[in-house]
C-alpha cells in the first residue's frame, strides 16, 4: 500500500469503546478507554486519545494527522500510522478487528478470620436490572426533589437537638440490647447505602458485577462497586453516584425523626430513637468527609477530574516543601496553577480536618474518662505510623534479599 492510499484510508475504532473526559494524575493528563467486551480498560496519553477520538469512519487518516499537525505541531509519517494501525488491530480497538479476548481473571484474595469477602448474589447485573425497574418511580423528580427537601430538614432538627440527642444516646449506652438494636438498624441502612450506589449507578449506565459481604474485624458491611463511574458522561451523574449512599443513610432515618417528636421526654423509646438519629447521622455525614476511602473523597475526586487526589495530593506537598528548601520551582512548573490549587489545598484541608478529628476526639475521651484519655488517639495514631514505617522498611529489606540473591545466581551461572 502506498503512502498515498494509506492516508486515504478512513478507519474507525469500535463504536461500543467508550472514552472517559480528560483527567489528571500528578502533572500528566491522562485518558481512560472502556472496552465493554474484552473488560478491559485502557490508559492513554493525550496524542493517542486525540488520534482515537477522530477516527470514526468519516475522517481520512490525511485529515486527522492535518488536525494533530495543528494541535501538536508535529507530522505523523507513513510508518507511525503504520504502527498506529497495527497496534490498534492487535488490541481489538479498531472495528471488524478480531473480538479481544477477556483479560484473565485476577484469583480472589484468601479470606480469613479477620479479614476476607464473600460473594452473596450469583447474578448481581440481573438483582441490579430488576431493583432499577422496580424504583424508576424513585428517580423522578417530582419524588427526589420532596426527598432531598426532607432530608435536609432532617439534618436542620438534628442540628437543632443535638444537645437532647447526645444525652439520649448517652443514657442508651447504659442499656446493652437496646444499643445492639439502634447497631441492627445502621448495618441495616449501610446495607441500603450500598445497593443506593449500585442502583443509582446503574441508571447511569454503570455495571455492577458483584455484591457481598466484606468483614475487616470488628467491622462487616455489604458491598456493591459499581465499574466506569469514570466513563459517565457527565460530572454531575459521578458525583450523585457517589453521595447517593448518603442520601439514602438519611432517607432511612425519616420515619424515626417524627416519631421522635411525638413521643413524650419520659417516653423509654426516646433514647432509642434519639441514638439512631444521631449516630444515623453522624454515619451519613462522616461518609461525606473528604478522606479515602470515603464517599466524599469520591465525589470530590470525580468534581476535579484528578484520579488519586490523595497519593497525588501527598506528592505534590513533597514537591512543594523540596522546591522551597531548594529554592529551585522547576518540578513544579508542569503543574497548572488550577491544579497547585486543588493539590495543595486538598493537603491542607485534610490536615486540618484530621487535627480537628484528633481533637474532638481527644476532647471528649478526656471529658468522659480524664486527661490521660485525651491522648489515646494521638497515641494510636502514632503507634500505626512506626506500624506502617516498620512495615516499608521490612518490605524494602525483602526487596533487597531477594535482589541479591538474583545477582548472585547469575553470578553462579
Amino acid at each position: 500500500m502506498s503512502g498515498r492510499q494509506l492516508l486515504a484510508l478512513q478507519p474507525k475504532v469500535r463504536p461500543e469503546l467508550r472514552l472517559a473526559r480528560p483527567l489528571r494524575r500528578g502533572a500528566a493528563e491522562v485518558h481512560l478507554v472502556w472496552d465493554p467486551v474484552g473488560g478491559r480498560q485502557l490508559e492513554l496519553g493525550p496524542k493517542e486519545h486525540f488520534i482515537i477520538a477522530r477516527l470514526d469512519g468519516t475522517r481520512s487518516l490525511a485529515e486527522v494527522g492535518e488536525q494533530y499537525a495543528v494541535r501538536f505541531r508535529a507530522r505523523l509519517g507513513e510508518p507511525q500510522w503504520q504502527q498506529l494501525l497495527g497496534l490498534l488491530y492487535a488490541r481489538g480497538l479498531l472495528d471488524h478487528a478480531p473480538a479481544p479476548e477477556p483479560p484473565q481473571a485476577a484469583p480472589p484474595a484468601r479470606s480469613s478470620a479477620l479479614s476476607g469477602r464473600v460473594k452473596l448474589v450469583a447474578d448481581a447485573p440481573a438483582l441490579l436490572d430488576r431493583m432499577h425497574r422496580a424504583t424508576g418511580f424513585a428517580r423522578r423528580r417530582s419524588v427526589l426533589a420532596p426527598l432531598l427537601v426532607l432530608v435536609t430538614a432532617l439534618l436542620a432538627g438534628v442540628a437543632v437537638n443535638a444537645r437532647t440527642l447526645l444525652g439520649e444516646t448517652a443514657r442508651l449506652a447504659e442499656n446493652p440490647v437496646a444499643l445492639l438494636a439502634v447497631g441492627t438498624l445502621l448495618w441495616t441502612s449501610l446495607a441500603l447505602h450500598e445497593l443506593a450506589h449500585g442502583l443509582v449507578g446503574r441508571a447511569f449506565g454503570g455495571q455492577v458485577r458483584e455484591i457481598g459481604l466484606r468483614w475487616r474485624l470488628p467491622m462487616t458491611y455489604l458491598y456493591c462497586e459499581v465499574e466506569n463511574v469514570r466513563f459517565f458522561r457527565r460530572r454531575r451523574e459521578q458525583i450523585a453516584t457517589a453521595l447517593a449512599g448518603a442520601v439514602m443513610n438519611l432517607a432511612f432515618l425519616l420515619p424515626f425523626y417524627p416519631a421522635w417528636l411525638l413521643l413524650p421526654d419520659h417516653a423509654q423509646a426516646r433514647p432509642f430513637l434519639g441514638a439512631l438519629l444521631l449516630l444515623g447521622t453522624a454515619v451519613a455525614l462522616g461518609n461525606l468527609l473528604p478522606l479515602p476511602p470515603l464517599d466524599g473523597y469520591k465525589a470530590l475526586g470525580y468534581a476535579l477530574d484528578c484520579l488519586q487526589l490523595a497519593t497525588e495530593s501527598r506528592r505534590f506537598t513533597v514537591l512543594l516543601a523540596r522546591s522551597a528548601v531548594r529554592r529551585d520551582s522547576a518540578p513544579l512548573r508542569g503543574y497548572p496553577p488550577g491544579l497547585r490549587l486543588a493539590y495543595g489545598g486538598y493537603a491542607l484541608g485534610c490536615a486540618v480536618l484530621t487535627a480537628a478529628l484528633f481533637a474532638a476526639l481527644g476532647g471528649l475521651l478526656a471529658h468522659r474518662y480524664g486527661a490521660a484519655a485525651g491522648w489515646l488517639p494521638v497515641a494510636a495514631a502514632l503507634a500505626a505510623l512506626v506500624l506502617w514505617a516498620a512495615g516499608q522498611a521490612l518490605r524494602a529489606h525483602r526487596a533487597r534479599q531477594v535482589g541479591e540473591s538474583g545477582k548472585h545466581s547469575e553470578q553462579v551461572t
